[in-house]
């Protein structure tokens, strides 16, 4: 993600909260704070998937010039399956969808992400 993008992002969280606020204004300080929470977690979960998508251990393979992982079981380098999207739920409760390259182990057959 941009700059832009996550300025524009943050811009509309605050204005969210802010109209959130209007619209409840005998809101209690717990209340608002959960509010400003549940919303802080969108921007939490967009920067963790962004985070983890720089990585350059997110892909391998021969085509890609890195080491293939090992399977856990056999300790035999996997066979990379290709870029499919993986949805894994953050601390905070959001969903993140990361793009990491699958792998199958030739040996029993187990396929997995590894956790790169």
């Amino acid at each position: 993600m941009q700059c832009e993008e996550w300025l524009s992002k943050s811009e509309k969280i605050l204005t969210d909260v802010k109209e959130w606020r209007k619209a409840h204004p005998k809101a209690t300080f717990v209340e608002i704070e959960d509010e400003v929470h549940r919303r802080m977690m969108q921007l939490e979960a967009q920067l963790l998937q962004d985070a983890a998508q720089e990585s350059s251990s997110r892909a391998w393979g021969k085509d890609m010039g890195e080491e293939a992982p090992r399977c856990s079981r056999c300790q035999v380098p996997l066979q990379a399956r290709g870029q499919h999207a993986r949805t894994v739920q953050g601390n905070g409760g959001e969903s993140v969808t990361l793009l990491r390259t699958y792998g199958t182990c030739p040996h029993c057959g187990e396929s997995f992400f590894p956790p790169r």
